[in-house]
């Protein structure tokens, strides 16, 4: 599966970003997707991830509530809604694929993740 982040940008504290990462390559439903994290100096986090069908998400407490994860299997495309952007969001984010199946299927750790793509710099200013 190659990915590809779109949508990174300036954004001031309290507005709103989308981010987009359209998959191709192999049948995008087949895996579950997930958006990660780098800030500068510090280590890359699990920020989101959504099942096959994108009936079931989970978050890292820190985005509950202000970003939704969300995907389109007709279009390839997972997105990561970004809205009460804070200072702290600012971050490399990175989409990335996992082939994990069965009730295991949610992981936070980079290892579960079979794919990834380039990442798009977002940039939350105070």
């Amino acid at each position: 599966v190659q990915l590809q982040a779109s949508g990174g940008g300036l954004v001031q504290t309290g507005g709103s970003l989308r981010l987009s990462c359209a998959a191709s390559g192999r049948t995008f439903s087949n895996y579950v997707m997930a958006w990660f994290r780098q800030a500068p100096g510090k280590e890359r986090e699990f920020v989101a991830a959504v099942n096959w069908s994108g009936g079931i998400t989970y978050y890292v407490d820190s985005v509950k509530g202000r970003f939704t994860i969300s995907r389109d299997n007709a279009k390839n495309t997972v997105y990561l809604q970004m809205n009460s952007a804070k200072p702290e969001d600012t971050a490399v984010y990175y989409c990335a694929a996992s082939g994990r199946y069965g009730s295991n299927w949610y992981s936070r750790g980079q290892s579960a993740y079979d794919y990834w793509g380039p990442g798009t710099l977002v940039t939350v200013s105070s």
